[in-house]
């Protein structure tokens, strides 16, 4: 009896330590809108690194938002980000046009640094996705505060047709 409770114990510690990892860690995210193509297509399963910009706390309303050995989000990153006290549901993705204190101006769809609107407001950020046709961006948005982003888009792990890539 006591040989049969070592293997459960470490099967529920390897299970453990997974769920934590992948909570803290990493996180898959299947695209499900055309509003990041032609890189990403929709069906793919991307890999986000939710530690990139430093470890992440929410608080949700016990704890203030911190985040631990924190790094900023540089332009030109692809980031996740999560609206949740906005009407919009779900993770987005998105690319970092524009970081405090730069100043920026649209238009025709188009985001050109500098220019007009100032993004100064520390930990703020102007995100756009790539596909302008549909988005669900700062266009409509407005800036996005830092302690919505989630993480950043590290890779594809499966395309459309859900194989393995290199």
């Amino acid at each position: 009896m006591v040989n049969w409770l070592k293997y459960v114990i470490a099967f529920a510690s390897a299970f453990a330590l997974m769920l934590a990892f992948r909570t803290l860690v990493f996180s898959i995210h299947d695209v499900a809108g055309d509003g990041l193509e032609p890189l990403y297509q929709r069906g793919d399963r991307l890999l986000i690194n939710r530690c990139s910009y430093g470890l992440r706390i929410a608080g949700n309303g016990l704890l203030p938002y911190s985040r631990l050995m924190r790094q900023p989000v540089a332009r030109g990153d692809i980031v996740a980000f999560d609206l949740s006290n906005d009407s919009v549901e779900g993770l987005m993705i998105a690319r970092c046009t524009a970081v405090p204190g730069d100043t920026i101006r649209t238009t025709g769809g188009l985001t050109l640094v500098p220019g007009l609107i100032n993004c100064a407001k520390t930990d703020y950020y102007w995100l756009e996705a790539l596909n302008t046709k549909n988005p669900i961006d700062s266009r409509h948005l407005g800036f996005i505060p830092e302690q919505d982003i989630i993480g950043r888009v590290v890779t594809v792990l499966y395309n459309r047709s859900n194989t393995l890539l290199p």
